[in-house]
């Protein structure tokens, strides 16, 4: 099953297609998908572009509503 950073590449088009978009090299991208971890300054950028949630991409950063009370 795809972690939120390969479902979020999914949306975008492929990893270059989400780097161009964010302004980053692939290999970041590629990087992110590798660790499963994307950077806290691009959660939200990646956010936008793809739909995916932050909640899904930084559950560390951005926990669930739910998990929250």
């Amino acid at each position: 099953m795809p972690n939120a950073i390969e479902r979020a590449v999914d949306a975008a088009g492929g990893q270059s297609a989400l780097a161009r978009a964010l302004g980053v090299t692939p290999q970041a991208v590629q990087r992110w998908c590798a660790t499963g971890v994307v950077p806290p300054i691009r959660v939200i950028d990646v956010e936008r572009l793809t739909g995916i949630s932050r909640h899904a991409l930084r559950p560390d950063l951005y926990p669930s509503e739910s998990t929250t009370h």
